[in-house]
């Protein structure tokens, strides 16, 4: 047996099946039309958004990074409770763009930035984390050609990373960012050639459940940029101190404790040095603010034994929730939180594989969990399917195509 992950807290039964928004999973279900259903709780992402406020210092914006989940709803809704949004693509800038978003409020990162990229965000006033000293020289080039003022910051590829992170993006050889050491030279050269210096970017890792490894690297986020500042010269509009807030997916992963990690940054801005005075500072949070907030739903349609073990068959599958299935950068396959959702509040009586309709092997729900006896008709229920489920799963493999989704 192989224990599941824990199932986030906000979720109930009605009748002794699993409830979202006050209703069952089987009714929200009837309504899509079927499944597979990504369900997103409207009311879990405002509890998420508040308990930042409550815990970070008010100075402190908080910024959602579109990438953990674009879904037009989810865009609109956030647009009303975050301070901006962080996209890597023309294609999220249209989706930001779409849902309302204020083109100010919104900063564009990542590597390999096309030059129509960069054109579409310079003409609608989005800051640019610059990734290289080459893409400095087309966003430039473009505001030239454009007659504007771009507005440029630069990701910084610091030295030191995110102790403990799922996802390491700073330190040593990295495809993101301008290394620490060559940062002051270019932001002289942008602020020198008239463009609107838009600050520092440092981004150094994420899904991290420690609070002292998301102390210790905040402090040397702040650190870091005020020796920046004093190099360049000039006073820092902005920082994004990047994210890494990770939330619990599997067994023995306990929730960060974001009160102890805004206590300690509320002392640190308490006493920041003089070259943060002015500064404007952010964090950026996608999976935190959205992961725990959705389920995803599939249903079972068909019930086997081979050499012994038992498996549900279910219309879903790793085209939707690729990081459940162990496939999206885990070295070791471990089971995501799932459940019976039509059976939620049954006692567990067997082990069982809860797998996808694909022709794969890899295409694995969950393995050897102990869960209700289910049958062909009942709904299985992946959690933590807020984040990187619709977004970041290969939907048309086979030909299978996205799943519903719906914002309750």
């Amino acid at each position: 047996m192989k224990p599941l992950g824990p199932i986030p807290a906000g979720f109930e039964a009605i009748d002794g099946e699993l409830a979202i928004g006050g209703r069952t999973a089987s009714a929200w279900v009837e309504e899509a039309g079927g499944t597979p259903l990504f369900l997103y709780s409207q009311d879990l992402i405002r509890r998420r958004v508040e308990l930042l406020r409550q815990t970070m210092p008010d100075q402190l914006r908080i910024h959602y990074a579109i990438k953990a989940n674009s879904y037009h709803p989810i865009l609109e809704l956030m647009r009303t409770l975050v301070d901006g949004f962080d996209i890597a693509s023309a294609g999220e800038l249209t989706m930001a763009l779409e849902a309302g978003q204020d083109p100010t409020l919104i900063s564009f990162a990542g590597p390999g930035k096309r030059y129509e990229e960069l054109e579409l965000a310079i003409r609608h006033g989005v800051t640019l984390n610059l990734e290289s000293e080459g893409e400095a020289q087309r966003a430039l080039a473009i505001g030239d050609r454009l007659d504007i003022r771009p507005r440029l910051a630069i990701r910084v590829n610091p030295s030191f990373e995110l102790r403990g992170s799922g996802m390491k993006m700073g330190g040593g050889a990295k495809p993101f960012g301008i290394d620490q050491d060559r940062v002051a030279a270019l932001a002289r050269s942008l602020i020198s050639a008239g463009a609107e210096w838009r600050g520092l970017h440092i981004f150094t890792g994420s899904q991290a459940l420690d609070a002292l490894a998301i102390i210790e690297t905040q402090a040397n986020v702040l650190d870091l940029a005020a020796r920046l500042t004093a190099e360049i010269g000039s006073p820092l509009s902005h920082l994004n101190m990047g994210g890494g807030f990770g939330i619990p997916y599997f067994h023995g992963d306990q929730a960060l404790d974001v009160e102890t990690v805004g206590s300690a940054l509320a002392d640190r801005f308490a006493s920041l040095p003089s070259e943060l005075s002015g500064t404007e500072f952010a964090i950026e949070l996608g999976r935190y603010l959205v992961g725990e907030t959705g389920v995803y739903l599939a249903r079972i349609v068909d019930r086997k034994e081979s050499h012994g073990q038992v498996f549900l068959v279910t219309d879903g599958g790793l085209h939707h929730q690729l990081a459940a299935s162990g496939n999206f950068g885990t070295v070791v396959r471990r089971n995501y939180p799932a459940a019976i959702a039509t059976r939620y509040d049954a006692e567990p009586e067997e082990e069982a594989n809860i797998v996808g309709c694909l022709c794969t092997p890899l295409d694995r729900l969950a393995d050897q969990a102990f869960v209700p006896r289910a049958a062909v008709g009942d709904l299985v229920a992946i959690f933590c399917a807020g984040a990187y489920g619709a977004s970041a799963s290969p939907s048309a493999f086979l030909g299978q195509g996205p799943a519903r989704e719906r914002l309750v």
